[in-house]
């Protein structure tokens, strides 16, 4: 099997230095546009604890640490993008190298769990799924924004582009599939909307 986490790292960790300034749909363009998405979305909702799976240069943390004071956790699978994100020293931030199948944080931690621009990258969606599942608290946020398409173009994407892709993408879907796997996961999914153009966000509460 390909190594999709493997080409990730690889991708990211050559991209990290110059990822916040290179505004671009390859670069941080459209992680951007979700972050800001997020953002406005938790603004007004009480949290003391919040996970950023896939956080990159901690773009959403630094963003979310402005705006309310909280404990905010940033997990990469990428060592230069957690380096780039702890030089920025965001207050009440910390950060791990880590893949999202596998979260070094006990059951219940977070009120909220954000991902955004990374899902795509995941080879094992399902397992990723469960964990933020695991370490969310009951009645917690689950906030996934990325970019995909479903029918035949995903179908495209996943069985012939994306297989000859060495950036990592792995698997990509549209918004009714990942709010379809987020109800399997055992979450009630409360937002299914589409933000700007290919580009979604699915929130789902435990």
């Amino acid at each position: 099997m390909k190594d999709y986490e493997a080409l990730s790292k690889r991708h990211f960790d050559a991209q990290a230095a110059e990822y916040d300034a290179r505004d671009t749909m390859y670069y941080s363009r459209a992680g951007k546009i979700s972050c800001r998405d997020i953002a406005a979305q938790i603004r007004d909702v009480p949290y003391q604890s919040l996970l950023d799976v896939g956080c990159g240069t901690g773009y959403l943390i630094n963003l979310l640490a402005r705006q309310k004071r909280a404990r905010y956790c940033g997990a990469d699978l990428s060592d230069e993008m957690i380096r780039v994100s702890k030089g920025k020293g965001i207050p009440g931030a910390e950060f791990v190298v880590c893949a999202a199948d596998r979260l070094p944080y006990p059951d219940e931690s977070f009120d909220i769990v954000t991902c955004s621009q990374s899902f795509h990258h995941y080879p094992y969606q399902d397992r990723a799924m469960a964990e933020v599942w695991r370490v969310l608290k009951p009645g917690g946020l689950y906030i996934l924004s990325d970019t995909g398409i479903g029918g035949i173009g995903g179908w495209i994407d996943n069985h012939i582009l994306f297989k000859l892709a060495r950036t990592g993408d792995c698997r990509t879907t549209d918004r009714k599939g990942i709010a379809q796997m987020m109800e399997h996961a055992g979450f009630t999914v409360t937002v299914c909307r589409q933000i700007q153009g290919l580009i979604y966000t699915v929130t789902g509460k435990k």
